[in-house]
């Protein structure tokens, strides 16, 4: 047993002793308290004292196990219970010393509504509304690319209902023929649901059968000397007949993932193709964290048993390495999924050249990972140099004010790690009893509420402190750090130069009296640029959505027995302030809870000039 783990309180040799031999799992946690690794095991007595044997351990388990206090044992029934519940803890705990995947948002799917002329388009969280959904896509750009083709091919309105329910006269997708007209009935229930149908058959992977049929439809229209429709049929024979030859994977009916996985160092690149009903709906990468190297078959299995945990899983799973408890993993997702699923890590033909295609996409987006991941400490060693600090800064702020004529200030906070923009950590700040167009005293309030958590501990302080603007802000900022007796962090501000040209930024630096030049060809430059044009963006995206939410509320509070759901449910079912202000009182009283009193109230809110 390793010596210097023996140090701590933590008594191992009796935990060891008194450990289940049962399957489970085991959270090590360090001083703080804080969940450092999560395992599972089937017998959870000879996995955890493996940790702790010297010989067998690895490097990185000697530098974990230095920094356990305690470990916590949760049993399962069976081996198959604790891989789900090691996946959800993982997910949710995120611990350092684990291959984390990090991209966990809910992914996008077609759905296809249930009225009496459908509406297509796209969607992602929770499948509350009626209709049928098609996916998941592996991106939004992926799912709006193919509503995009289907409009060409079947002209299904993609519009909301706010704005289908109060259409008069045909809109300029119906000018250029990517909408038949349903709003204004411009077409009949029959003639819509054929193009529904369709396109429930493209969308379910049956391209070959919808293709036969629009043969059969366009010879029919041809012998009833019908050559208007016949042509139009024939248009879509064409188009269609190239989205499948780009999209149809060859040999393939079914749902398949690709996934292949490139490693270098500590980075890993997943690479995932998503291949439903025999079409290919496209490709996304991903990159676990983790603090070490790993085995690429090690980080696959991770990221399949997160990954996969609340999402749809295909039959077969086709991947570049051979997973090391393959058959345990099917079982798990066979059990979620209620069919069979397959691991296949050799196959042939057609199939080993999509195979070797995401080995490839993996391995080439990893390099250019790697090549950004590099770039950009080079960077930090730059921005080292030109500020003269003696180690490399490790994490930057930067602050910025947006605001129209003093209303509605907000305040940005963006902030950079040496990987680049840490886009979890942004926060806006809105800015409240202040002088209008107090910059200063904005910046004072925004720093001073942000370092009050970071002096709390709640938050990691920065190296840096970037401000955008002059010596006053700066000296706002200056102010903030001294009344909460912070003084680690070193501040500077970003100010313009006098022709404010890229390039001509002085940085005046807290403790110098002469604003500090940078070499427009120097690397730190350019991330100074990078942090202060980002924190300014964010601003701007902030005060908008502030504005706007402001605008909308403020004209609707002045309407008596108008509360604020029923101000909220306006607003969504005509699609804001300008939907509300074009309805007309009959479209205002078919709202639920909108009398036709309060409708008049409300269209008498908008229409007071034309009294």
């Amino acid at each position: 047993m390793n010596p210097e783990i023996t140090e701590n309180s933590f008594d191992i040799p009796t935990f060891l002793k008194n450990l289940t031999t049962r399957p489970g799992i085991y959270k090590m946690l360090n001083d703080q308290g804080d969940i450092i690794y999560i395992g599972k095991a089937k017998n959870l007595k000879n996995r955890v004292s493996s940790y702790f044997r010297t010989q067998s351990a690895s490097p990185k388990q000697q530098a974990m196990v230095t920094k356990i206090t305690s470990i916590d044992v949760t049993v399962t029934h069976t081996e198959t219970e604790a891989l789900l519940l090691e996946a959800q803890q993982i997910r949710h705990h995120k611990p350092r010393y684990n291959i984390c995947l990090r991209d966990d948002r809910s992914y996008p799917y077609i759905h296809l509504s249930s009225h009496e002329f459908p509406q297509i388009g796209l969607h992602r969280g929770a499948k509350k509304k009626s209709g049928q959904y098609f996916g998941p896509y592996p991106s939004a750009s992926a799912a709006k690319d193919s509503l995009k083709m289907l409009q060409k091919i079947f002209p299904i309105r993609q519009c909301d209902d706010s704005v289908y329910n109060n259409r008069t006269r045909p809109c300029l997708q119906y000018q250029i023929k990517r909408c038949t007209g349903p709003c204004v009935g411009l077409i009949d229930k029959i003639s819509y649901a054929h193009d529904v149908d369709n396109t429930i058959l493209f969308l379910e992977g049956k391209g070959g059968a919808l293709l036969d049929q629009l043969i059969i439809n366009m010879e029919n229209a041809a012998i009833e000397l019908n050559y208007e429709l016949a042509a139009s049929f024939r248009d879509q024979i064409v188009k269609l007949r190239l989205v499948l030859e780009q999209n149809f994977i060859e040999g393939e009916k079914g749902d398949v993932d690709i996934i292949a996985c490139a490693t270098k160092a500590n980075l890993a690149c997943i690479q995932v193709f998503f291949i439903r009903n025999g079409q290919h709906l496209g490709n996304k990468a991903f990159f676990p964290k983790m603090t070490d190297a790993n085995d690429p078959a090690a980080v696959i299995q991770a990221f399949m048993a997160q990954y996969y945990f609340d999402k749809p899983v295909p039959h077969e799973f086709i991947v570049s390495h051979e997973l090391e408890e393959s058959i345990l993993l099917a079982e798990v997702l066979a059990n979620q999924a209620k069919h069979a699923v397959i691991i296949s890590p050799r196959v042939r033909g057609e199939r080993l050249k999509w195979l070797q295609m995401a080995i490839t996409n993996a391995e080439n987006t990893l390099l250019s990972k790697l090549a950004n991941k590099q770039d950009s400490y080079a960077r930090f060693l730059s921005l080292q140099d030109v500020l003269g600090l003696q180690e490399i800064p490790k994490r930057l702020e930067c602050f910025d004010i947006s605001h129209t004529q003093g209303q509605q200030t907000v305040a940005s906070c963006v902030v950079f790690d040496r990987e680049g923009p840490v886009k979890s950590a942004y926060r806006i700040f809105n800015i409240e009893d202040i002088t209008a167009g107090d910059d200063y005293a904005a910046i004072h309030q925004a720093v001073y509420r942000r370092f009050k958590r970071i002096k709390q501990n709640e938050i990691v302080a920065p190296d840096i402190l970037f401000i955008d603007g002059g010596k006053g802000q700066v000296a706002a900022a200056q102010k903030a750090l001294i009344e909460l007796d912070i003084n680690s962090v070193m501040i500077v501000g970003v100010s313009k130069g006098p022709d404010r040209k890229a390039g001509m930024e002085k940085m005046i630096v807290v403790g110098q009296e002469c604003p500090l030049d940078i070499n427009p060809r120097a690397s730190a430059l350019l991330l100074i640029q990078h942090i202060r044009d980002e924190a300014h963006r964010f601003a701007i995206t902030g005060h908008k959505q502030r504005r706007a939410k402001a605008m909308q509320q403020s004209v609707l509070e002045d309407v008596a027995g108008l509360g604020p759901k029923r101000r909220q449910l306006l607003l969504k079912q005509f699609g804001g302030l300008q939907g509300v202000a074009g309805a007309g009182i009959d479209a205002l009283c078919s709202i639920d809870g909108i009398s036709r009193a309060l409708a008049q109230r409300i269209y008498a809110l908008f229409h007071q000039d034309e009294n």
